[in-house]
């Protein structure tokens, strides 16, 4: 399945993109796409409803706004430095283990939706990436069993205020959570519609033009073993996004840096997992 909101900031109603391309509000089934519809077999359940009740389903026209898949998790985590390729550019060791860091759920917003540089904002750069989002409580999860520990799969574009993440002292958060920062979607494909992440196409363009071009096949540390890892430090709840890193290709490591500014547009994408766009914009009082 392919899971999807829709509907304005803050209203948004459970929807499901259907192979043939059409949508359909699924609001009657009764549950958004939260911690408690994924822990307590939501995906399942859904499933069955629209065997019985999908062609009778309200048709979402395609003008409607897509908000991010699924409501507000409990936590999103990021892994850095995931790509061999980007650490060089970074100019930043190889990491042994996962750099983990957390972004602000509040960074949350739909796929199209626009991109605001955020008060003294200077250096803002893309990431696209892979993130994965937890099915069911996870904690010391061994790498074997990782896989059933997801729901499934999203297109994300990790922002990043590269003056506040590393110019401003202390952690990575600081330069990650800005309003709008964490673009989602345009859909969560469930686990059996991406039958391998470790081998997606994944791009990013800048006004038309390719900043990042890689796959997944490059990650140093693959899906089953990054849930593993970070279910060794927290719980993972049902509905938590882990974002598994960017390709080369950013800002940060062109000479000299072109970081984004007002009118710009960023699109993006992932083999299986849609695209998404973005107009940048300035911040207003």
């Amino acid at each position: 399945m392919k899971l999807i909101r829709i509907g304005q900031p803050g209203k948004e109603k459970p929807g499901v993109l259907l192979k043939d391309g059409s949508r359909i509000n699924v609001s009657s089934f009764g549950s958004d796409y939260n911690e408690e519809f994924f822990e307590n077999g939501g995906l399942a359940a859904l499933e069955r409803w629209l065997a019985q009740n999908g062609s009778s389903a309200p048709q979402i026209e395609a003008s409607v706004r897509l908000g991010a898949p699924i409501c507000r998790p409990s936590k999103i985590v990021c892994i850095g430095l995931n790509f061999h390729d980007h650490a060089i550019e970074s100019k930043m060791e190889i990491p042994r283990e996962p750099v983990i860091f957390s972004k602000a759920t509040s960074s949350l917003v739909g796929p199209d939706d626009d991109l605001v540089i955020p008060r003294n904002g200077e250096k803002v750069d893309w990431e696209v990436e892979l993130a994965v989002i937890i099915g069911k409580r996870a904690k010391y999860v061994p790498v074997e069993q990782a896989l059933e520990y997801v729901a499934g799969y999203c297109l994300h574009n990790d922002y990043s205020e590269r003056s506040f993440q590393l110019e401003r002292g202390g952690q990575w958060v600081k330069g990650k959570s800005a309003d709008t920062f964490a673009p989602l979607g345009p859909f969560l494909a469930t686990r059996d519609e991406i039958p391998d992440p470790g081998q997606l196409g994944m791009w990013l363009k800048v006004n038309s033009e390719f900043r990042q071009k890689s796959s997944t096949a490059q990650m140093i540390f693959s899906v089953p073993s990054l849930v593993s890892y970070v279910s060794e430090f927290m719980t993972l709840l049902p509905g938590d996004v882990i974002s598994t890193g960017t390709p080369a290709g950013v800002a940060l490591g062109m000479s000299p840096p072109l970081y984004l500014k007002p009118g710009d547009f960023v699109e993006l994408g992932i083999d299986g997992l849609g695209e998404s766009r973005q107009k940048i914009t300035a911040w207003e009082s």
